[in-house]
């Protein structure tokens, strides 16, 4: 394959600024690919970045990466701009799922075809959904915590990600559905959301339903606004003893929460993660934090690369397994790994997500 030159522009729009990489083919100024990301100050993202710049340089294709900067206004400029390049397929992962509806219509009308990447967008237009599963996700992180649990009443921390963004409510279905018949029998006993009563006897809930929950303790996906809400929560509903078990959304999450509450007096926090972030796999490798969920951004890139081509050349799509949202989008979701420090050299640096030596440095 040719490879390709990658260029990295910075502009700036609606008085924001955002990130644009950009590979070009030789020969041709057709668009073949635009990705767009919602941000840049998130490692998980960045990431995401790279491998798909990996993937890009593997092929022959014209490929262009914006950020959006967690901002919905400049989502929408970024598919316009793809629009008026003639972009032929669009990777969004949406900042704000419903927000974003509205510019990926624009570019569905225009023609393009839209991969929804790790989250989802709501239309019957979106091609196809590339996505790990996130109920799964949240199973993953209960059942974790039902495995290190012993005895009655221990005490439990739910915390949920924004409830603006469309993964968080359906991590915190699955973590609940797993969780909540160790609840109802006594074996946990939810210490900060007080609305949980309402749903003590019911394991299966809808978004909204969550959402009830969710809004009493909601992290705003924001490491700042995580710390600040984990110290009042540590204030408000103190613990008692020095264990407690956390449902962390995500490993800055994590990260935020342990801190909180070790400061708080817990020196046994048994507590999830998510994205196996290199600070989080460091932590996870010395025992600091219990586990995180590696989702392998490398399979999701690939699986994505795969669907666009696909949609390139005209042929027919995966036969897909789950159907998500009320416009039933099509998806086969990838598969996830649950980390720990006793299979963490296998999953992680064996597998060659990460080396030891970028772990070490992480340190």
């Amino acid at each position: 394959m040719k490879k390709l030159l990658v260029l990295v522009l910075v502009f700036v729009v609606m008085l924001s600024s955002v990130a644009c990489t950009q590979s070009e083919g030789k020969g041709s100024s057709t668009l073949d690919i635009g990705i767009i990301l919602p941000t840049q100050n998130e490692e998980r993202w960045t990431q995401d970045k790279e491998r798909f710049l990996a993937a890009a340089g593997e092929t022959d294709y014209n490929v262009e990466i914006l950020f959006s900067e967690g901002d919905s206004a400049v989502e929408a400029t970024n598919i316009d701009s793809f629009i008026s390049k003639g972009v032929k397929v669009i990777i969004i992962t949406a900042h704000d799922s419903g927000a974003a509806e509205s510019a990926v219509q624009r570019a569905i009308d225009a023609g393009v075809k839209v991969i929804a990447y790790d989250r989802i967008v709501d239309l019957p237009g979106v091609s196809f959904y590339v996505t790990f599963d996130s109920i799964v996700v949240g199973n993953e992180q209960g059942q974790f915590l039902i495995d290190n649990a012993t005895g009655k009443d221990n005490e439990l921390y739910l915390f949920s990600g924004g409830t603006w963004e469309g993964n968080a409510p359906l991590f915190f279905r699955g973590a609940w559905e797993t969780l909540q018949p160790k609840i109802a029998d006594g074996t946990f006993k939810v210490m900060n959301i007080p609305a949980h009563t309402e749903f003590i006897d019911k394991a299966v809930l809808t978004t909204e339903e969550a959402l009830v929950m969710m809004k009493q303790a909601d992290t705003d996906w924001s490491p700042e606004a995580t710390a600040t809400l984990a110290a009042n929560h540590a204030t408000t509903y103190p613990p008692t003893g020095t264990k407690a078990y956390f449902i962390a959304p995500n490993d800055f999450t994590s990260r935020a929460i342990n801190d909180a509450f070790t400061a708080a007096g817990v020196t046994d926090v048994i507590i999830t993660g998510q994205d196996a972030d290199i600070l989080s796999v460091a932590r996870v490798q010395d025992s600091k934090q219990s586990m995180t969920i590696l989702k392998d951004v490398r399979t999701l890139v690939a699986n994505a690369f795969e669907i666009a081509t696909l949609l390139l050349d005209g042929n027919d799509l995966p036969a897909a397994t789950h159907f998500y949202g009320e416009s039933d989008v099509p998806a086969v979701p990838t598969s996830v790994v649950v980390v720990t420090p006793e299979n963490i050299d296998k999953e992680v640096v064996e597998s060659g997500y990460y080396t030891q030596e970028a772990i070490d440095d992480a340190k």
